[in-house]
Order: C-alpha cells, then sequence, then structure tokens
C-alpha cells in the first residue's frame, strides 16, 4: 500500500492510485489525460477521485456531478464545470463565445451548434490551462445530461497538448448498448478489494469481534464493494451480526446499498429527513435556496446539524451528499406526497424570472391533475431549451406537458410534438411510444398523416432496410389528401428506402414505389428540388436509366447551384443525390456537393449531418487516389458519430480498405458488413460488399474470385452500385477466360455511360471495350480512356488505365511502351497506396526487364493524416486558430502538431511548407 494512499484512507488502491498520480505528473508536464474511472456503484470511484483531487496540489480543480433528476436538462454538467471560468469567456472568438453565452442562457439567440459549443469548452480549458496545469473531475459521469455528455468526450478526443487532465467517473453498465459517449476513452476499471484488503476494512468498522463465517460470507457476498462493506454493516445489531448477518440477496447492489442509507435516514427526526429529502429533489447545491425552503417547509435550522452528524450529507459554500446513493436513497424513501410537497415549495423559492425553466420543471412534479396553464409553461420551457440545443431538455418538458394537458386533442398535438422532439434527441423507442399516445388522440388527419410519416422516418433510421417502405408509402398516400409538398417528400424518402432495401425489398420494390410517385399529385409551384428529384428518379425506375439521366442531369446541375447559394436542401437531401451522381458518372457533382457539404456541416456544427457529409468527402478522395485524406476524414466521421451516438458509417473505411489491397482482414470484415447487412435488411449495402470484393480481388489478381463477385454485385440494379460492378465484371472476365460475361457486362455498362456523357463515365466504358478488342482498336481505345480520365478527378481508374494499358503492351511485345504505361501505372498506385494494385504493376514491369527499386522512405511521407490535414491548412494561410476551429482541436494543440510536420519535412517556417509537402 502506498503512503499516499494511506494518507487519503483509502486501503488496497495502490495501483489506481499510482495510474491518478501519473495522471497528474503528465498534466503538470504538458500532457493532456484523459480517463474513465469505471465500477460498480458503491466500489471506490468516488473516493479516488477524491484522491485524485486531494493529490493535484499546484493545479487548478474543477468539478461536475451528474445528477439523475436533471439528466434532461441540457447543458447542466457542462455549466457546472465551466462556471468558475466564465470569467474568461470574453476571451475566446466570438462565436464560440456567444454559441457557449446562448447554451448556459447567459443570452439569447437561435440553438447554438454542438460542435461551436465544444470547441468553445477546449478552448476555455485550453486558456485556463495556460495559468495553471487544470484537473477537470465528473463524478456519477452517467447522470450527465446526454447535451454535456457528448460536448465533454468531444473535448476529451481534442485534447492533445494542454496542460488538462478530464477524470470521470462512471458506473459499469450504466449505458444501453450503442449508447455511451464516453466509449473508446481510455478507462481505469476500479473493482471489489481482494480478500484480504476487504477482511481489514470490514473489521476496522465492526465492533467487537466478527464470527469468521460471518465476515468470510459478507466479503463473499459484496464482493469486496468497499461502500457496501461499510455502509451494509452500519445499523445492525450485535447479535445480528453475530447470529448470520443479513446477507445480500438477488437484487442489484446499488439497491441494497441505498436500502442502507434510506434505513439511516429513516431513523432521523422527520425535519432532517424532509430536508434531505429538499436537497435531493433539486441538488444544485445552491444554499440560500435551500434555506428558503427550508423556512417554507417549515424545518428549523436544527435539522441541518443533525443531517451532517448522520454522516449523510455537507453544508458549505455548496451542498453535497456523502455519496450519490444518499441522494437517490433520500428522494426514493419519501412517499409521492412527500415528494409533491418538496417540489411544490423548490418552485416557490426558485426566481422566475432567471430561472423560470427549473421553476416550471418543479411545478410539473408537484401537480397531480392535469393543469393547461402550467402545460403551457412547460411547452415554453421546451422552445427554450430547444433554443439553447437542448433538444433532449425540450422532449422531456414536452412528454411532461403532455402528461399535464387536460384537454385529449391538445394532448395528442403535444404528444406528436414530444415524440419529434423524443426522435431528434436520440431515443427513437421513447418516441415511438409517444407516437402511440398521440395517435390515440382525437387529431386532425393532417397530424395523423404526419404521425404516419414520422413512424415511417423512425423505423428507417433505425435500419436501412426494407421494413420502413410499405409505412412511407401508406404515409404518403394519407399526406396527399392534406399536404401535397409533404406527400411528395415521403414518397422521396420512400424511393430512397427501396433504393437501400435493394434486393431485400420483399413484395415492394423500387419500381412500385417510382410508378406510385408518378400517380401522385404535382406538388408545389414552381417545383423545389426535392420534386425534381422525385421525377427523376421516378422516371429512372419506370422507363429506364437514358430516360432518367435526361432528367437527373439538370437536377443534380441545380443542386449544385443550390449549394453555391448555401441552400439547405442540398444537405437534406445529399444521402441521395450522392447516390444519383454516382450512377452518372458525375465526378463533378460529387466534388461541389460535398465541398459545400462538408463546409456548411462544419460552419452550422450540424452535428447529425457532419459525419455523412465527411464520409462522402472521404471517397471522392479515395477515388481521386488521395487515400491519406480520405484517412483522416473517415477518423473524424467515426470520432463524431461515437461522440454523438451515431450509427457508424462503414462504407466508406471499406472501400479505402479495398483500394488499398493491403489488410489481410479485408475480406472478412468486408464480408461481415454484408452478413450484417442481411440482418436488417439493407440490400444495396450487400451489393456494395460484393463490388468491394470485385475490387479487392481484381486488385491481387484474383480474377476468377472477382468475377463471381462481381456477378454476384450484378444481381440487382442497386443505384451507384451496378455499374461500378459492370467496370470490375469486365476487367476480371477478360482476365479469367469468360469473354461472354464480360461482353454482356460491356452492352449494360454502355447505356450507362452514355446517358451520363462525362468523362469518367467514357473513360471507364473506352477501358472496358479495349480490354476485349484487339490490335490497333484496343491501342486507340486505351489512349482514349487515358485522355477522359485525365480530365476527371478519378485518378484510381487512371492509374488502372495505365496499368491493364501496360499489361496489353507486354503481350504485344511492345516492351518500351510497356515500361512507360507500368512505370506511369507503379508511380501512381504506389503513391496512393493501392498496395495490391501497385504489386500487379511491379510484377508486370518486372517482365518487361526492368528492375524496380523500392522507393525509400521520405520523412514527408511520414506524416500521419491528422499532420497532414494541418500542414495544408498552415499552407493556405490559415492561422493556428482557424485550423483549430475548422478541425476541431485547440490552437495548441495545432502549434503541437505544426512542430513535428516542421522536423519531418526539414522545414522552419509556414511559408515553406507548401513546397515541402508530398504531391505539392
Amino acid at each position: 500500500m502506498s503512503s499516499s494512499a494511506l494518507r487519503h484512507g483509502l486501503r488496497g488502491r495502490r495501483g489506481e492510485c499510482g495510474a491518478l498520480d501519473e495522471v497528474v505528473a503528465r498534466t503538470r508536464a504538458g500532457q493532456s489525460q484523459v480517463v474513465v474511472l469505471r465500477g460498480e456503484p458503491g466500489v471506490g470511484k468516488s473516493a479516488l477521485v477524491e484522491y485524485l483531487v486531494g493529490s493535484a496540489t499546484g493545479c487548478q480543480i474543477l468539478r461536475a456531478v451528474g445528477v439523475e433528476s436533471e439528466m434532461e436538462l441540457a447543458f447542466a454538467g457542462l455549466h457546472q464545470l465551466c462556471m468558475p471560468m466564465m470569467g474568461q469567456l470574453d476571451r475566446l472568438p466570438g462565436p464560440q463565445r456567444d454559441a457557449l453565452a446562448i447554451a448556459f442562457g447567459l443570452s439569447a439567440g437561435s440553438a447554438p451548434d454542438r460542435f461551436l459549443v465544444g470547441l468553445a469548452v477546449l478552448s476555455l480549458l485550453a486558456e485556463a490551462a495556460e495559468e495553471q496545469p487544470l484537473v477537470c473531475v465528473v463524478d456519477d459521469a452517467q447522470w450527465l445530461d446526454r447535451v454535456s455528455a457528448q460536448t465533454l468526450a468531444f473535448v476529451a478526443r481534442r485534447l492533445l497538448a494542454e496542460r488538462v487532465a478530464l477524470v470521470f467517473a462512471a458506473r459499469t453498465s450504466a449505458y444501453a448498448p450503442g449508447d455511451d459517449p464516453l466509449v473508446a476513452l481510455r478507462e481505469l476499471v476500479v473493482r471489489g478489494l481482494r480478500d484480504d484488503d476487504a477482511h481489514a476494512l470490514l473489521d476496522s468498522v465492526v465492533p467487537g469481534r466478527l464470527d469468521e463465517r460471518v465476515r468470510d460470507r459478507i466479503v463473499a457476498e459484496t464482493r469486496g464493494n468497499p461502500l457496501a462493506l461499510l455502509e451494509l454493516t452500519r445499523g445492525l445489531t450485535a447479535a445480528e451480526l453475530a447470529g448470520g448477518f443479513g446477507h445480500p440477496d438477488a437484487r442489484p447492489l446499488a439497491s441494497q446499498i441505498e436500502q442502507s442509507f434510506q434505513r439511516r435516514i429513516g431513523a432521523l427526526p422527520d425535519a432532517a429527513q424532509r430536508l434531505l429529502l429538499a436537497a435531493a429533489a433539486d441538488p444544485v447545491g445552491d444554499v440560500p435556496l435551500l434555506r428558503r425552503v427550508a423556512e417554507r417547509l417549515d424545518i428549523g435550522a436544527d435539522a441541518a446539524e443533525v443531517a451532517e452528524a448522520a454522516g449523510l450529507i455537507e453544508f458549505g459554500a455548496q451542498v453535497r451528499f456523502r455519496h450519490p446513493l444518499v441522494r437517490s436513497a433520500a428522494y426514493r424513501a419519501a412517499d409521492p406526497g412527500e415528494r409533491r410537497d418538496v417540489h411544490r415549495a423548490l418552485a416557490a423559492a426558485t426566481d422566475p424570472e432567471f430561472d423560470s425553466d427549473r421553476r416550471a420543471w418543479h411545478r410539473a412534479h408537484a401537480a397531480v391533475e392535469p393543469h393547461e396553464a402550467l402545460a403551457s409553461e412547460l411547452e415554453r420551457s421546451a422552445g427554450r431549451a430547444q433554443a439553447r440545443g437542448g433538444i433532449a431538455a425540450a422532449a422531456a418538458f414536452l412528454r411532461r406537458a403532455t402528461e399535464l394537458t387536460p384537454d385529449p386533442a391538445r394532448r395528442g398535438t403535444r404528444a406528436a410534438a414530444a415524440a419529434r422532439a423524443t426522435f431528434e434527441a436520440g431515443a427513437p423507442d421513447a418516441a415511438l411510444e409517444l407516437l402511440t399516445a398521440a395517435e390515440m388522440s382525437p387529431l386532425d388527419e393532417a397530424l395523423h398523416a404526419r404521425l404516419a410519416r414520422l413512424r415511417a422516418q423512425i423505423v428507417f433510421a433505425r435500419r436501412r432496410g426494407g421494413e420502413a417502405l410499405p409505412l412511407l408509402l401508406d404515409a404518403a398516400g394519407r399526406l396527399e389528401q392534406v399536404d401535397d409538398g409533404q406527400a411528395r417528400e415521403a414518397y422521396l424518402e420512400a424511393v430512397g428506402a427501396a433504393v437501400f432495401a435493394g434486393r431485400l425489398h420483399g413484395r415492394i420494390g423500387v419500381r412500385e414505389v417510382a410508378e406510385a410517385a408518378r400517380a401522385a399529385p404535382r406538388g408545389p409551384r414552381p417545383p423545389r428540388l426535392a420534386d425534381m428529384l422525385l421525377d427523376g428518379l421516378a422516371t429512372r425506375f419506370t422507363e429506364g436509366h437514358a430516360k432518367g439521366a435526361s432528367l437527373l442531369k439538370p437536377v443534380l446541375r441545380e443542386f449544385r447551384r443550390a449549394a453555391g447559394r448555401n441552400e439547405d436542401d442540398t444537405m437534406r437531401w445529399l444521402w441521395l443525390t450522392w447516390l444519383v451522381a454516382g450512377d452518372l458518372w458525375d465526378d463533378e457533382t460529387w466534388h461541389e456537393l460535398t465541398t459545400h457539404a462538408v463546409r456548411a456541416a462544419r460552419e452550422t456544427g450540424a452535428l447529425n449531418f457532419l459525419p455523412l457529409a465527411l464520409s462522402y468527402r472521404a471517397a471522392l478522395h479515395v477515388h481521386a487516389g488521395e487515400f491519406d485524406l480520405a484517412s483522416a476524414l473517415i477518423d473524424e466521421s467515426d470520432t463524431i458519430t461515437e461522440v454523438s451516438g451515431h450509427s457508424p458509417l462503414g462504407y466508406t473505411s471499406l472501400l479505402l480498405m479495398a483500394w488499398r489491397g493491403e489488410d489481410a482482414r479485408a475480406t472478412e470484415l468486408i464480408e461481415a458488413g454484408a452478413r450484417d447487412a442481411t440482418t436488417w435488411g439493407e440490400g444495396r449495402a450487400i451489393g456494395l460488399a460484393h463490388y468491394l470484393l470485385a475490387v479487392l480481388y481484381n486488385g491481387h489478381g484474383r480474377y476468377q474470385d472477382a468475377l463471381a463477385s462481381a456477378e454476384r454485385a450484378g444481381e440487382h440494379e442497386d443505384l451507384a452500385v451496378f455499374g461500378f460492378s459492370l467496370v470490375e465484371l469486365v476487367e476480371a472476365g477478360a482476365r479469367s477466360d469468360a469473354p461472354a460475361a464480360a461482353a454482356a457486362a460491356l452492352r449494360r455498362l454502355e447505356e450507362r455511360t452514355d446517358a451520363g456523357g462525362t468523362d469518367w463515365g467514357l473513360g471507364v466504358l473506352a477501358r472496358s471495350r479495349a480490354l476485349l478488342a484487339e490490335g490497333r482498336a484496343a491501342d486507340l481505345l486505351y489512349r482514349e480512356a487515358i485522355e477522359h480520365l485525365e480530365r476527371s478527378r478519378i485518378a484510381v481508374h487512371l492509374a488502372r488505365t495505365h496499368l491493364v494499358y501496360g499489361e496489353w503492351l507486354r503481350r504485344e511485345n511492345r516492351r518500351l511502351d510497356a515500361r512507360e504505361q507500368l512505370r506511369t501505372a507503379y508511380e501512381m498506385l504506389q503513391g496512393f497506396g493501392a498496395s495490391a494494385f501497385a504489386e500487379r504493376a511491379r510484377r508486370e514491369l518486372l517482365a518487361t526487364g526492368e528492375s524496380v527499386r523500392q522507393r525509400a522512405v521520405d520523412e514527408r511521407e511520414a506524416l500521419t493524416a491528422q499532420e497532414g490535414q494541418i500542414a495544408r491548412l498552415a499552407a493556405d494561410g490559415k492561422t493556428n486558430s482557424e485550423i483549430g476551429a475548422e478541425l476541431f482541436i485547440s490552437p495548441r494543440t495545432v502549434e503541437w502538431h505544426l512542430r513535428k510536420v516542421f522536423t519531418k519535412l526539414g522545414v522552419n517556417s509556414r511559408n515553406k511548407l507548401r513546397g515541402a509537402l508530398p504531391g505539392a
């Protein structure tokens, strides 16, 4: 046992205390530290937090505690942590300062974007740490409100070179699967004490001698949990201990510990119990507030002394419970009437001007009967919460407003609003419950139709398979009677759902959906972008690719123009326009839409949308041969999805893996993706997986396997997958002596690329024709393919065209010409990082008699993905603050990365970066 741990009264925690000592030491040395203390209730997480605070001499300490009753009050936890730093708010850049001020209710304004709030907190911590190392501790992190938890997790992932430690204490298994915002952060698991330490701790709190068998049983059944050992023995008589001890039953340990606290609370005078209940009901730690409540409840001053003497609570500058379980025990021990009395007193004692929302919340908990005025007040609180970006808080207010609404029709309207807010807050199951309640109310047909659409949207968001299709079609049909515009949007969503369902569509396929959409009313005039996109897709799936292309090409041009005007529809429908552009081989639309989407999402902090925009932009970089840039964006997208709790977007990482061709697990991972897609009914992902396998196998020269995969991909005409698969099928067929299959694929490819008319499409078409041609015709087609692809952004296919042209030239015994093409292919593919295709080129070069030197490792190529991003932005003239704002890291972290970049590139100033960067 370390002497430091013993001084702090900790037993059996040498390893944990040593790890926390290291956290403080590294923080003082300028290395940011993040750690999550995980453990069961009562295992000692809070004690370790206190040890950390006591050990961090010379450091600033910021504290926050998650509060179960405040989980739906947006930014409550973040406000606790940041309050001591509010004096430095003016030192932040204007947009960050304004976002944080709105989030904390210090000023009015539209809902602040989440990323600006996160960046503001990061900047605030970095500023504070410039003066003195900063240790931030968050106890009971599982009870943080969702927005605060997501923001702090975001900050944790961005800390690097700041003198900041961020330490969370959270219960094990406190989150639903996939819902933990702290996932993937460094963890320190806190377990029960070893038997010898547990025995010693138990002996220290039990008066007199304890029967050894009883002692062993207590230690075994409490699993060495320190709080259980300390608390479960208190309040028991010597006879109970000697006679066998009321040992734990099958209930969770937290309930037993709470029951122990409840027994101790129950032994207190009534006034002390009411005081503890009041503190538990609104645990803001505001001593003056609690005094006012005590006066209203006729609680004498001696009640606080009694509660403190019992070791359950402390009244200092703030009110602090001895342990979070004391708070829950105090609240649960009271009967409903007592709770309502306390909430009523809290509401009366809360300032209606400066804390109207919390006052309304207490009034709602005090209410017994439906109350329209109170429901209206909660509805207004929901609006204010949403304006501050607290959609979860808005949903909570609206749910309670629904419960308190006496009029059935109005109750249904509020339930519908609560369902929408709850869905947007990331709780689809709760949203469906509210939807069901709303649907049972006497609503008008218009609201019933909108609810039907919302139900379908929830189903589609949870699983992008065919389950949502009939629901979306039903909603669209109902909306036709009340709102043509919403009806057409629902039809467009149904088309998208059918596209994702693909080969697993069941009895309703994309053609049936398209026919229903074509029979729908024409909608608003002039037509919106969504209307034009719906008309084009409906034609595409009913009259064929060529006729659809004639409508969809101008639609994509309109979307590009709208992107230039920063119109919201370009982001709203990107998930469909991206696929349409791929189906038409339109790399310029890919570029323009994703350029706008990423920029707009960063500027507005669109948490729901940015990961998708980054993922699509990364896919464009893969096709452009910019694998490192793609990897950086994929990492950023993955980080954001982890922070936000959204489902991961795995397509682009698998695309990059297939083109790199270097991961031995690539086949396994892609096939696993296809199996997963089958379980939730997303047929398009199955086609996509087989296409990626075809790319992977063609890269490795496994042409028979590539042919089989490409044929499986082509079993269904998946949007933006089918055409790509045809290209792989032609090459695999030509190389595996399957000319009939290759020729059939070529005929289908001609229809699609001719309709698109782009250099990308015409380039891969010419190359595919060349693979099946001979003599001078083949030579001319290869050159034509290179000319087209050189004018496109699709560098990977340009490099592959040089490769197959060089392979053909070698077989024609034109060795000098072959070397030129193969050398170009090898240098391009090796530069991209397309290892398998590069190896094909290297083998062919060796066969021509040319020796191929392995390129020496260049320090400039050793830049990490993030270093490369930062270096390019710095080379473009951006300041550290501007780079930090764009990449959601602190300026100090930018500076830290740039020092490493300068060393690797051998430069000493920003103005030399551009010439030193690879590919400049």
